[in-house]
């Protein structure tokens, strides 16, 4: 399983609104690289995002589905990327400085198809960077969108 964390300068209200506004994923989700469709009751639990990941000629279209969701606290997803496998993705803000600043960590980790069995340090290592990666691009949103 990969855990990532980072603090990211602006309250959890407004990198929940990023989560929240699934149009946004493949800016800031590495590996997304283009949103088909969004669901209007995104992020409601069992409400799906449809995307395509990885580079033409071989990307992939499939769908990330929420499990759960608090809002302002978490989104735990069920991220597709057949058929290579899904990932449970959950994402927690807990803030911090009053509100003002939040520590946002990613876990995730493969819970089906061909990537579940081969879950290794490798494997791991991709997701870690991956997710700092991804971390990066989310603070780069919410902080910017704090300076508004």
């Amino acid at each position: 399983m990969a855990i990532v964390a980072r603090t990211i300068q602006a309250p959890p209200e407004r990198i929940f609104a990023v989560l929240a506004d699934g149009w946004t994923y493949s800016d800031w989700v590495v590996g997304t690289v283009h949103i088909r469709d969004v669901e209007s009751s995104w992020p409601s639990p069992g409400s799906k995002l449809h995307h395509k990941a990885g580079p033409w000629p071989v990307s992939l279209h499939d769908s990330s589905t929420v499990l759960a969701c608090t809002p302002n606290r978490q989104l735990r997803l069920n991220a597709g990327l057949w058929p290579l496998g899904a990932a449970v993705v959950d994402i927690r803000l807990e803030p911090l400085n009053g509100g003002t600043a939040t520590r946002v960590v990613i876990k995730e980790d493969f819970e089906a198809g061909p990537l579940r069995w081969v879950q290794n340090k490798v494997n791991d290592l991709v997701l870690h960077r991956r997710n700092v990666e991804t971390l990066r691009r989310l603070a780069d949103i919410a902080e910017r969108d704090d300076k508004r």
